[in-house]
This record gives C-alpha cells, structure tokens and sequence, in this order.
C-alpha cells in the first residue's frame, strides 16, 4: 500500500470497515418511526388497487427520491402511480395546494411525499378532510407538533432515539430507500431488488450534500457500485453527453451530472429531470438529455451574467457591509448559486434577490463559519415577508419598501456577534506533506480510490507539495485558466492545473518556491494515464 496513502489512512484514523462496508450492516428501516404503519397502509393500496399519488421536489434529491419511491411500489405490486413535482416558480418548497386538486383530479386514495412535507400540517388535515391518506417521507427539520398523517417517517422526529446520529443524516432519497428496503424486507418483493435502487440513493446524497459517514457511507459505496453500471438509459445518455466514463466519480456526480439534473428545475421544470430518470427509451433519453444540456448551457449563461454585473457594481465601489445583499432582474432559478458563488468571491456571507413580482423580491442567502442565516432571518423578521432555512443556506421573500430595512437589520444583526477571523473557514488545511513529488503517483491515486464517492465527512484528500515553478501558461479561449509545472529538488516533476484560477495566481514567478496545495488526480489523455494535479491553493515561501 502507497505510503502517503498509509499516512492518510492513520490521520483520519480510517478502518477496512469504511473502507470495504458491508450492505448486511445497514440499519433496520422499522427502527425508524412509522415505518410498520407505513408499511401497513400500503399492503391495503395493494388488496384494495388503490391509486397513490407521489409529491416530491424540484432539486436532484427531490427527483431521485420520487423515481425510487415510484421503483419500490412498483416492485411491491403497486399500479395505480402517479408523481407530481411542484413547480419552483408557483409552488415553491413543500406540499401545495395544487397537490390537494391533482390528487382529486386522478382520485387517489394516498398520497406519499418524499423529501418534504414534515411541516405542511394544514395540506395534510385538508387531504385528511377529503378523505386522502398521506405517509410523509422526508429528512428535513420538524416542527414541534407532526402533521397527522398515516405515517411521518422522518429521522429528525423530536421523539426518535438515535443514538449514533447515522439515520438523522440521510437525504431524503436516502429516507424514500429506507422505505423500499422496508418493503423488501416484509416480503413484498425479493429482498436485494432494492440494491438495484442505489444509484439514484447516490445522486441524491452527494447532490444534497449529507455526510458520506455511518449509513451514508454504505449506501454510497454501493450507490457508485450501482451506478457505474447503471442500465437507466436516461442517466447513461446523460454521462455520454456530459463526458462522464463509466468508472464515474462523485466530482462527475457533483459538477457534471448533479447540475444538468437541477437545470432542469432551475430554469422550467424538473419533470424534464424526472421523466429523464425514468425513461426506457433511448430516442427519450436522447431527446432529454439535449433539452437538460440546452437548460444547464442558460443556467450558466444566467449565472456568469450575474456575477458579471454584480461584480462589475463593486469595481469602483468596495463592498462594506460583512454581509452582501444583492438585488437585480435575474432568473430567480439561478439566484442561490449566484449567492454561493459571491460567498466565494467575497469571502463573506451573502443574499441574492430578483424581482419575482411587481415590488416583489424572492431571495436566497448562502453563509459559512460562525454566521447562521436562519437566526439573522428571525433578527430582521420585522422587515421581511416570510423566510428561513439552515444556518448555510436559507430563502426570504421581501416587499421592495423593505429593502433598505432588510440591509440594516441583516448587517446589524452580523455586526452584534462580533465574530473573529471568519475567514479562517475558507481556508484549506492539507491531509498530507510530501516531500517527494514521485510519491504522487498513479499508485497512489488508484488507492485513494477507494475512498470514494468523496463528500461531505469523507472530503477528497489535499497534499501540500514545497516545489519550484517551473512553467506557467494560461489556457482556456480567455486565459482564464492555468497550467503549471513544478519540481521538488530530486527533479520530479508534476503538472498542475487550475480552472478559473485566482487572479495573483497569473502572476506566480518562475523558478520561485511555493507550497502548492493540490489534489492528485488521474489524466487518461488519448487512453493513456498519468498522475497530475487540481491546484487548489498557493502559498509563498
């Protein structure tokens, strides 16, 4: 075993369990609560050829959830399915009042949510009223009461005991597998089917960015099993369009596929996504896939043209306040990554606004470090419509009267933490020094495979390197990449690559020392592999 990677191993005091998990190790799905009467009430859709109605969500873990949850009844001998997404732009997040009208319209007896609807307590006591049952599968936070429905199985239950914390960070597609594996298990359809399911567990999971430990870490591990010889043709043609190989990574998964998938939703409407999951057709597929790689192809238009103009505002006139609250006529789908990308840019948390409505602004906030958005939200809730979230990421609704008032209150509420040294989160600590840039090998790479799928609590590992500059040149049609050559003092040499790199990186000398911080990665150009690098940071000697 690579050396370096031995090191590794020991720093992160890692065991062969994560390393090689066992599927027989997952956690019973009836430890979760509800699950028996969930169970229950599906035997009776089955007896009876009820209709059921599946609600899911907009994002990739909201999609993957629902075709699972479609897969599992299938498989359980249910017929009577229908799936309903909301719409971003009309429903926004949760359970509609339009669900209520299409489980009418197609006369469902049960209506099953994935990855929401553990606070919809009146759309469930209206569906209650009309006589339509509903079982709630999700993975959000809950309110102190539950909705009464047939069954709420959400691990975050104030009343569930869990002890080692493994279930209370699935995705919800990770919660809708939970579900699956309980019918397996009750006999409704050969236990093991279920695995079949993982690879849109997978996606699900790295693309809402939960914790790859405990559960996570077994479904993941087989999820990319799975998904590397995936038979679902829609995600098969998406990889060939989106240049993925079939030995997939979660860095394929989180910047390649995941975003494509989330376009979808974005920009229109996530049943493109959807229908893209579920399609045994290649002309489908096809079809599909040139629409989402049409609406990813905006979606990144809509976002540099934002940052752009947001960028260019700040010229001539540095921002001041610690926190940045933007506003402008942009595509609302696109304004929590343009948020996320300011958070980059900036270093300081960050809103971003579009006007959704006459004197209407619809907004989205991305934070960090010590910061909590949805605590700032109830600081300024006297100036806002509605809003709230997670202390990372939160939505808000603002009458354009209040802007101003908005401002204040957020920056004021930032400025009486009086928090230190926040920008210490962004910065990267190394896994590993080495001394020997020989040792940063394919070797080493093919074992820091086995670490994967990389994410959230298992991070892709970072090497600090002391070499020379050898070479510098830019690449990409405006320069704004580069490519460097470095060299330790035994003469090895590696090549290093940065996308979209930092400015003063241009202006890095020749023949100068630095410590580089990189991730070693694989270049198979024309079949043919070598060891480079992804630069991720440079510091001077």
């Amino acid at each position: 075993m690579n050396k370096l990677f031995t090191q590794l191993l020991e720093n992160r005091r890692i065991s062969d369990d994560y390393l090689y998990p066992k599927y027989e190790n997952l956690i019973d799905p009836f430890v979760l609560p509800d699950m028996t009467s969930a169970i229950f009430r599906i035997e009776r859709v089955i007896q009876n050829r009820e209709k059921v109605l599946i609600y899911g969500d907009y994002d990739v873990d909201g999609v993957t959830a629902a075709t699972l949850m479609e897969k599992a009844l299938n498989l359980a001998g249910v017929s009577g399915i229908e799936i309903m997404l909301p719409d971003r732009f009309i429903d926004g997040y949760g359970m509609s009042p339009r669900l209520i009208e299409k489980a009418q319209d197609i006369g469902a007896n049960l209506v099953i949510t994935v990855d929401c609807g553990s606070r919809n307590h009146d759309i469930v006591n209206e569906l209650n009223t009309l006589g339509i049952d509903t079982i709630i599968t999700d993975h959000h936070e809950c309110a102190d009461t539950l909705p009464e429905a047939i069954a709420v199985i959400n691990p975050k239950r104030h009343d569930f005991e869990d002890s080692s914390a493994e279930l209370k960070n699935l995705a919800g597609v990770g919660v809708a597998f939970k579900f699956a594996q309980a019918l397996a298990k009750k006999g409704m359809f050969p236990e093991g089917q279920e695995k079949w399911l993982l690879d849109l567990v997978l996606l699900g999971t790295i693309c809402d960015q939960m914790l790859l430990t405990g559960e996570n870490r077994i479904l993941s591990f087989y999820g990319l099993k799975v998904l590397q010889k995936t038979r679902r043709k829609g995600l098969l043609e998406l990889m060939r369009s989106a240049k993925v190989a079939s030995s997939i990574t979660s860095e394929d998964i989180g910047f390649r596929v995941g975003p494509r998938l989330n376009a979808a939703g974005r920009l229109e409407t996530a049943e493109i996504a959807l229908n893209l999951l579920r399609t045994n057709s290649a002309t489908r597929a096809a079809s599909l896939t040139a629409k989402v790689e049409q609406l990813n192809s905006s979606r990144r238009q809509e976002q540099r043209a934002a940052i752009d103009e947001i960028i260019a505002r700040h010229q001539d006139a540095p921002i001041e306040d610690p926190v940045i609250i933007e506003t402008g006529k942009w595509h609302e789908g696109i304004i929590g990554i343009v948020a996320g990308r300011l958070v980059e840019q900036y270093q300081r948390p960050a809103f971003v606004l579009a006007e959704v409505e006459n004197g209407i602004y619809k907004g989205s906030g991305r934070s960090f470090g010590d910061f909590s958005l949805a605590e700032a939200l109830n600081y300024a809730k006297d100036a806002i419509i509605s809003g709230g979230g997670h202390a990372a990421a939160a939505g808000v609704r603002v009458d354009s009267k209040n802007l101003y008032a908005f401002r204040e209150k957020i920056n004021e509420y930032y400025r009486s933490l009086n928090l230190k040294d926040q920008k210490r989160f962004f910065l990267t600590k190394p896994d590993l020094f080495a001394s020997d840039i020989g040792d940063i090998s394919l070797d080493l790479i093919d074992s820091f495979k086995l670490l994967e799928p990389f994410g959230a609590g298992n991070e892709e590992p970072v090497l600090s390197v002391t070499a020379t500059l050898k070479e510098i040149k830019r690449m990409g049609d405006t320069g704004q990449h580069l490519c460097l050559i470095i060299a330790d003092e035994k003469g090895h040499t590696l090549k290093c690559v940065a996308f979209f790199a930092p400015k003063d990186w241009f202006s890095l000398y020749p023949d100068e020392t630095y410590a580089f911080l990189i991730k070693p990665i694989e270049d198979n150009f024309r079949n043919i592999r070598s060891a480079e690098a992804r630069l991720i940071d440079v510091i001077s000697n």
